[in-house]
């Protein structure tokens, strides 16, 4: 299939789209056809990114809904369904992160991000299902480099990263019979507000511009996100938002070895830094992470469009 091909005629749920990837493949996959329904947290946020969907002949939406809430998301499903009659392609993206050593983390926030990020998931997975069943549709979990190389001073966002690559992996296989295609995607350093609030931290910037290369830089948002969209329109069962993760996947049994041997050197002398500014990292990380914890109080579905 061409890159870039057309997704005309197909109505594609975006999770986490208020913002980064999610608000960026949603304008992509309305760029090439889709009819997209944006889903996040932030209402203002989402409706911008909607509107940047715009010219769609086949529509756009939005709805405000927290990703571990399955009846609000159950609701989504259906008021989706109920206005654009069906709904082909679920990319499972919201997500948060934390930073910095396990023993210093809040264990509320480590907690909540194994919530959003692996529990979330697979509420989305139950909520739309039935409908991906209904047109034999297509699943793309949003993974991460940090599934195939669990890192230190990230123990939530890849215990999480790992959780939802093996659920998808192993939910393929038991939805494949009624025709459901689900695939996984994978994403390094990449330019969004997660990635820039951790780079805020300086002593989690440190550490990670260490990191051997390719993994030490930040990659550009949209070249990663046309890489998306062209699994998308494959329905692959491995998307590569930078080209040079794929080789990672025939070494990632080594990389936990290597990490093992070199990373204690460098957190060694880190520690004492690590510790004086332990308090200082123990939200949520970025806009979004912000976004989740004034949501929390309040679970609700909104929608508009």
């Amino acid at each position: 299939m061409p890159k870039n091909a057309s997704l005309t005629g197909q109505v594609a749920v975006v999770t986490g789209a208020a913002r980064g990837v999610g608000a960026e493949l949603a304008r992509v996959l309305a760029a090439r056809g889709a009819t997209v329904a944006l889903v996040g947290l932030e209402p203002g946020e989402l409706e911008r990114a909607a509107a940047e969907c715009g010219g769609n002949p086949g529509g756009v939406g939005w709805w405000e809904a927290d990703v571990t809430d399955l009846e609000a998301m159950r609701a989504v499903a259906d008021q989706v369904v109920e206005r654009f009659g069906r709904i082909d392609v679920v990319v499972a993206n919201a997500g948060i992160a934390i930073g910095g050593g396990f023993l210093d983390s809040d264990p509320a926030a480590f907690q909540r991000v194994i919530e959003v990020n692996l529990l979330g998931s697979t509420t989305t997975a139950r909520a739309f299902l039935p409908a991906l069943i209904a047109s034999r549709g297509y699943l793309l979990q949003i993974a991460s480099l940090a599934a195939m190389t669990p890192a230190p001073l990230m123990t939530a966002y890849c215990a999480s990263k790992s959780g939802v690559e093996a659920f998808a992996h192993a939910l393929r296989a038991e939805v494949a019979h009624h025709g459901v295609r689900v695939g996984v995607g994978y994403l390094s350093w990449t330019d969004t507000d997660m990635v820039r609030g951790a780079d805020e931290d300086e002593v989690m910037r440190e550490m990670r511009a260490s990191l051997p290369w390719p993994t030490n830089r930040t990659y550009p948002l949209a070249p990663a996100v046309q890489r998306l969209a062209d699994g998308v329109a494959r329905r692959s069962v491995h998307v590569y938002a930078q080209a040079w993760l794929r080789s990672y996947q025939l070494i990632r049994g080594q990389i936990p070895l290597v990490l093992g041997r070199v990373a204690p050197l460098k957190l060694r002398k880190l520690e004492p830094r690590l510790r004086a500014t332990a308090d200082a990292r123990r939200g949520l990380v970025g806009r979004g992470g912000a976004a989740d914890e004034e949501a929390r109080a309040g679970r609700k579905v909104h929608s508009s469009g």
